[in-house]
């Protein structure tokens, strides 16, 4: 490997992801966090699985798709992961507002 690096996506033994980056083949760092090698998250979650993994060429760029991808919720890691890029855009279009989410209305308006 040279300047790159992976961005990996654990699924949890509590079902949750854990996002991270590694210059460290990608079979040797799941073993790590299996073995509960890193304090933090994973460690009280184990066992972990490898669910996603991408290559970048350069270290900031993985690095910074890590940072993108922590702050979007569940279902955008999931589309991206299924590369469903449509779910994605649409995901996106409805930004912070998720229908279980949406302010109750107000209720039927009296006319007259």
């Amino acid at each position: 490997m040279t300047e790159g690096a992976w961005i990996y996506i654990l699924k949890c033994a509590d079902g949750s992801y854990y996002i991270g980056t590694t210059r460290t083949e990608l079979k040797i760092r799941v073993a790590q966090h299996n073995a509960g090698t890193f304090g933090g998250y994973t460690k009280s979650r184990r066992p972990v699985t490898l669910i996603f993994s991408q290559w970048f060429n350069n270290i900031t760029d993985a690095i910074e798709c890590e940072r993108k991808l922590k702050k979007w919720s569940r279902a955008k890691k999931e589309a991206f992961m299924r590369s469903d890029f449509s779910e994605l855009h649409e995901l996106a279009q409805r930004g912070s507002h998720h229908p279980s989410r949406r302010p109750p209305s107000a209720g039927p308006q009296d006319e007259g």
